[in-house]
């Protein structure tokens, strides 16, 4: 693959990365998932976070609804009980890791050159 084609690779990850990067870019989100990465499968419940977080019950939800369409996020539904996740299969954060490899790959490549 020649230059020109890795950049467009690259600017086609970013694109494909744009909304788990604004996602994960704020940082009580970040809080929201670090405490979904401490808890047990099925995941915790709204009111389990609130009290991890010391967030309102509105703005937990309200993050979880971006971090959920940003494929972050899952919700295991048992009931009328909605459990939240971080489900490493379906998770867009794989896609993360891929644009950073490419980056670095193209960095290298750049430095080398010099």
């Amino acid at each position: 693959m020649n230059e020109l084609d890795k950049l467009k690779q690259l600017e086609n990850e970013f694109k494909e990365c744009r909304a788990v990067l604004v996602a994960i870019g704020d940082d009580t989100r970040q809080l929201i998932i670090i405490s979904l990465m401490k808890g047990t499968y099925p995941g915790m419940r709204v009111g389990e976070i609130t009290k991890r977080t010391n967030l309102s019950r509105p703005a937990v939800s309200h993050h979880l609804k971006i971090l959920k369409e940003a494929k972050i996020v899952d919700v295991v539904k048992e009931g009328t009980m909605n459990f939240y996740h971080i489900n490493p299969a379906k998770s867009d954060l794989i896609l993360m890791k891929r644009l950073f490899t490419h980056i670095e790959e193209f960095m290298f490549e750049c430095w080398k050159k010099e």
